[in-house]
């Protein structure tokens, strides 16, 4: 307990050190997701999501820094024709998973109008679609880790971006007959206001 205190303390120091030396500033920012779970149980089309949160910008240097952010991110997607030769249920279903996603990016500005990223997603699952199956609290694992990449512009204060992401792990809590990942798209727009 103390040594996970004194680490806790230690990285916020260092983080509030340099954020002072070079800049530290917070917005808010929302989206979509353009989204697809890949899995023979799923449709392979993509389909659209909300995404909404806020961020950190901790630079280090004129062009390097950290980006962490927290994230309310909705994926939707729909069981395939197939669905019901795998697993008892419904063909066709559509779904909908919320996500409390935290990424952490490591950020490069190569020009201040632009910001290069690229780091790992944390997902934790909020909540799920319950009409799947009748345990439908179990069909899928209650956390996602995926990696994620894209460019950000930075518009004085305003911000707008695009990331591609892919999950590195399976989400099928049913068994490993299938697996499933979820993999897409982040569109956003964001505004610092400090």
């Amino acid at each position: 307990m103390k040594k996970s205190l004194i680490l806790t303390f230690a990285l916020v120091a260092v983080i509030a050190g340099s954020s002072y030396a070079q800049g530290f500033h917070l917005g808010v920012k929302g989206g979509a997701n353009i989204v697809k779970v890949d899995g023979q149980s799923f449709d392979q089309g993509f389909q659209v999501g909300y995404s909404l949160g806020g961020f950190a910008e901790l630079n280090f240097t004129k062009k390097w820094g950290i980006q962490p952010e927290v994230l309310w991110n909705q994926s939707k997607t729909k069981t395939a024709n197939s669905f019901q030769q795998i697993y008892e249920g419904v063909a066709g279903q559509d779904i909908t998973l919320n996500y409390l996603s935290i990424p952490l990016l490591l950020t490069y500005r190569p020009v201040p109008i632009l910001s290069l990223q690229l780091g790992p997603q944390f997902g934790i699952l909020l909540n799920q679609n319950d009409n799947l199956f009748d345990n439908g609290r179990k069909a899928f694992k209650s956390g996602d880790f995926s990696m994620l990449g894209g460019a950000q512009l930075n518009l004085g204060g305003f911000r707008v971006g695009a990331r591609y992401f892919v999950g590195l792990n399976n989400i099928n809590d049913i068994d490993n007959q299938d697996k499933w990942k979820n993999q897409g798209f982040q569109l956003y727009v964001g505004i610092r206001i400090i």
